[in-house]
C-alpha cells in the first residue's frame, strides 16, 4: 500500500514547513495538517508525493515514428514549439508511449521543482515518486473530478488541467459529451481511493537529473568492505609469493655462478645441492660442503623471507657473508631463527636502519 503526501494548491503561493497537506490513515481517513507535521508522521517510510497540476503542465507528443525508447532531450526538443518558456529551466518528464504512438509529458519550472525536493529532504521526507494529481485519472474513459475544490480534468482526454467551477463552466461546452463526472461533495467516501489506487499510469517527476538513487543496505557496505579486504589480501599474497620467487631466483643463480666457477668441468647442473653432495662424497673437499651449506641456505632460510640480497662473499676463516636489507630488526631475527631450525649457524652483524629498511650481513659460519 502506498503512503500517499499531498502538497495542496494553497502551499503554492508560500512554500514552506507550512506548506497545508493530506495524508490518508490506513483506513482512508484524510487528515489535514501542515508539512512540517506530517514529515514527522511519515519519518522512516518511502512516500508518493502528490503535486497539484497548477504547478505544472500537460503536453504531447506527435507520433513517434521509432520504435525504440527517445531520449529524453530529443522528446524534450519535439515539443520545444509547444513550451512558452525555454526547455533549459524546464524539468521534462515522460511517460508511457499511448496507442497513437504519442508520448505524455509533463513540464515543470526546474528551479522550481529542485527547491521543492529541497524542501522535502529537509523535512525529513523520503520521497519514492512525484506524481501529479491529474495525472492519476484511469486512461480508459475521459474524466472530470471535483477534488479539493477544483475540477481535475485527464483521462482519456488529450489534456491534464485543474479548472475552477468558472473556468470550467466556460470550457464545458468543448468536452466531449461522454465526459464521466464525479464530485467529492457526493462520492467522497470512495473517491479518494479510486483516484490514488487507479488502473492508470502517471508520470513520475522523478527522472533525469532527479532520479531516486537507491538506497545502499547496511550489509552491502560490509559486504563490499570484506571483498576490498580479500581482494587486498590476496594481492600481497601475490606480490609476496612473485617476491620471494625473484629472489630465490637471484640466490640460485648466484649459487650455480660460483659452483661453476669451482668445478668448470660440470658443464651440465640439474640438480645443484645434489651435485654438490656428490662432488663432496667424492672428492671430500672442504669448499663442497661451503657450497652445499649456501643452497641450503638459500633454498631453505632466505627464499622464504621478505629480504633483497644485495651481495655474497665467500671467506676462508669466516664463511659466508651475505649483505641484505629488510624491513625491520624482528625480521631478521625470525631469519636468524629459521636458520637455526634447518641446522645453519648464522650470525647477524653491521645491522643499520637507513629510511624504512634496515641494512646488516648475514654470516653463515662453518661448525668445524
Amino acid at each position: 500500500m502506498k503512503t500517499w503526501l499531498y502538497l495542496t494548491v494553497e502551499g503554492l503561493g508560500s512554500p514552506g514547513a507550512n506548506w497545508p497537506c493530506c495524508v490518508w490513515s490506513p483506513t482512508g481517513e484524510r487528515r489535514r495538517l501542515p508539512l512540517h507535521e506530517a514529515a514527522r508522521e511519515l519519518r522512516g517510510r518511502d512516500v508518493d508525493v502528490l503535486l497539484p497540476m497548477e504547478m505544472c503542465s500537460w503536453l504531447r507528443s506527435d507520433p513517434w515514428p521509432s520504435r525504440r525508447q527517445p531520449r529524453p532531450q530529443a522528446l524534450a526538443f519535439a515539443i520545444e514549439e509547444q513550451l512558452s518558456e525555454d526547455v533549459e529551466v524546464l524539468h521534462i518528464g515522460s511517460g508511457r508511449r499511448d496507442r497513437q504512438q504519442c508520448y505524455p509529458l509533463m513540464v515543470t519550472d526546474r528551479a522550481r521543482f529542485q527547491a521543492l525536493l529541497a524542501l522535502l529532504a529537509v523535512e525529513g521526507v523520503d520521497v519514492r515518486a512525484v506524481y501529479v494529481d491529474a495525472d492519476l485519472l484511469p486512461g480508459d474513459a475521459a474524466f472530470g473530478v471535483r477534488w479539493f475544490g477544483r475540477w481535475l480534468l485527464g483521462g482519456a482526454l488529450p489534456a491534464r488541467a485543474a479548472l475552477s467551477a468558472q473556468a470550467l463552466a466556460v470550457l464545458k461546452p468543448d468536452l466531449p459529451e461522454d465526459m464521466h463526472w464525479l464530485d467529492e461533495g457526493s462520492d467522497c467516501p470512495g473517491i479518494d481511493e479510486w483516484l490514488l489506487n487507479g488502473g492508470g499510469h502517471p508520470i513520475d517527476l522523478l527522472q533525469g537529473e532527479f532520479r531516486r538513487r537507491r538506497r545502499r543496505l547496511p550489509w552491502r557496505g560490509v559486504a563490499m568492505v570484506a571483498l576490498g579486504v580479500s581482494l587486498l589480501a590476496w594481492a600481497f599474497s601475490e606480490v609476496r609469493v612473485r617476491y620471494l620467487d625473484s629472489e630465490t631466483r637471484l640466490l640460485y643463480a648466484q649459487s650455480e655462478q660460483r659452483f661453476r666457477s669451482l668445478y668448470p668441468e660440470q658443464t651440465r647442473i640439474v640438480d645443484l645441492a645434489a651435485q654438490f653432495q656428490a662432488l663432496q662424497g667424492r672428492r671430500g673437499q672442504p669448499q663442497d660442503t661451503q657450497v652445499v651449506r649456501l643452497v641450503r641456505l638459500a633454498e631453505q632460510v632466505i627464499g622464504a623471507s621478505n629480504v633483497e640480497v644485495q651481495r655474497i662473499d665467500f671467506r676462508e676463516d669466516e664463511g659466508w657473508k651475505i649483505q641484505l636489507t629488510a624491513n625491520s630488526f624482528v625480521e631478521l631475527e625470525q631469519l636468524r631463527e629459521r636458520g637455526q631450525q634447518n641446522g645453519l649457524l648464522l650470525t647477524l652483524g653491521s645491522a643499520s636502519k637507513q629510511n624504512n629498511r634496515v641494512q646488516a650481513t648475514l654470516t653463515l659460519e662453518d661448525k668445524g
